[in-house]
């Protein structure tokens, strides 16, 4: 339940309506307070106080009749600006990005006011009565529509600013790495030596049944999609009460295909019921989120970098910052502990095996593609081969040095083929024995296997 309420949360903070509705709602719940106020009130204080707009219904009419024209222009302006914001972040930076662009609240929340402000003028122009016996002008409420409608003047400002700011690859690609890291938060929060591990990294002999492949059932995905999220607490308890063992199949961010194998339960049981609840265990959903997937904000990192490094575009730099940005991410990974691929109940049976990623499944998938879009770019290839010194010395088991050295002669051999001038190629040799030093130099500080 967690899980999908995380989920909620998410697609409605990535929504342009759900901020501007609640604004809205406000915007008519104070139409109604101020107008009740002026009803009631006894007293003319708007009157008394020089700043307030005190004139008569036509004058009240015609100014908030200019509030909610002029809101209603300006925010078919700031929409359109939005969405041709929205179309060059698609073709420079990659569709994937579109979704932060969705999240940003500064955005929603300037469309909320130009809308809300129209929305308020009309609540209250409809209240304005000229008749003489019944003359009625809500004081109070026109210079509360004043006082949004020069709100909106300063959101216009900062909108401005702000779109400019906002489609600065700098800028993008800092947001998109500011989020890889509170994701590795989020998802890893315990760092290395100072938190116990609650489950084995490796189960025992007997906590697998010898005969767990011939005997466990397919439990099959109920749709075509992306594996959002799993609710783990969920398929844990459900483990539990039917004394089961789930292996499950697939990580957040994978793709399933309807009918293929969800989790592997063991002993063999695809009662309809179960089927169900284990499906419903599984946040799925046509594109990917951050919200389990550690790999996603890596991935939109990758393919700014490699559209970066494409024959159109040709821009190394770009592709220079993107590698900066996940070598500081994959330094934080590297310090953080990845929690077992074996889960235990509170009577030490094992009841779940989901299977974890790890520091080198997320440097194949960092330092890969941009390796094979790189070779032949000398500042690129540098720039891998000194990520790999810095992130050395953060490591902590054999098994990391070992995926960085790998890299690292990856790179290098790449280099060799793709780099024509020879003074090049030995500026990349000098990179990677710097690398390969870092990388031998800590070999014999790490903590743990």
């Amino acid at each position: 339940m967690k899980t999908k309420f995380t989920r909620l949360l998410d697609t409605l903070h990535s929504s342009f309506w759900f901020v501007p509705t609640l604004m809205v709602a406000i915007a008519i719940l104070l139409s109604f307070l101020t107008i009740q106020i002026d009803q009631n009130a006894k007293t003319d204080i708007i009157g008394d106080i020089g700043w307030a707009y005190a004139l008569g219904p036509s004058g009240s009419r015609a100014i908030l009749s200019a509030i909610a024209g002029s809101m209603i222009s300006v925010a078919t302006t700031a929409f359109s600006i939005t969405i041709v914001a929205l179309q060059l972040a698609s073709s420079q930076f990659g569709p994937r990005l579109l979704r932060n662009f969705m999240q940003d609240t500064g955005n929603q929340i300037v469309l909320g006011t130009f809308i809300s402000t129209f929305v308020y003028s009309l609540m209250v122009l409809r209240t304005i009565n000229g008749v003489n016996e019944n003359e009625f002008v809500p004081h109070l409420a026109v210079t509360v529509g004043l006082g949004l409608a020069l709100a909106s003047v300063g959101v216009l400002i900062y909108f401005i600013h702000h779109s400019a700011a906002s489609i600065q690859v700098d800028n993008v690609i800092g947001k998109v790495g500011e989020e890889l890291e509170a994701t590795i938060d989020r998802l890893f929060p315990t760092q290395i030596g100072r938190g116990a591990s609650k489950h084995r990294q490796e189960p025992l002999s007997v906590d697998i049944p010898a005969d767990f492949d011939r005997e466990s059932s397919p439990i099959p995905a109920a749709s075509s999609c992306y594996v959002q999220a799993i609710d783990t607490d969920v398929l844990m308890q459900l483990a539990k009460d039917e004394d089961l063992l789930i292996a499950i199949q697939h990580h957040p961010g994978d793709f399933v295909v309807k009918g293929s194998p969800l989790v592997l339960a063991y002993p063999a049981a695809a009662r309809k019921k179960l089927v169900k609840q284990i499906n419903d265990a599984f946040v799925l959903g046509v594109q990917r989120t951050v919200q389990q997937d550690v790999k996603f904000p890596i991935d939109q990192l990758v393919e700014i970098a490699a559209r970066a490094l494409s024959p159109g575009i040709n821009d190394p730099f770009t592709a220079v910052t993107c590698v900066d940005r996940l070598s500081a991410a994959l330094c934080h990974l590297a310090q953080k502990e990845i929690p077992s691929s074996y889960r235990y109940d509170d009577k030490d049976k094992l009841r779940v095996i989901a299977r974890s990623v790890t520091f080198e499944a997320a440097l194949d998938k960092a330092f890969n593609q941009i390796r094979q879009y790189a070779h032949s770019s000398v500042a690129v290839t540098i720039r891998l081969l000194d990520a790999i010194s810095i992130i050395a010395p953060f490591t902590h088991t054999k098994a990391d040095l070992t995926a960085l050295l790998r890299h690292a002669n990856t790179i290098e051999r790449g280099s060799q083929d793709g780099i024509v001038e020879a003074l090049d190629r030995q500026d990349v040799r000098d990179s990677y024995l710097a690398a390969v030093t870092a990388i031998d130099n800590h070999r014999s500080k790490y903590v743990s296997d």
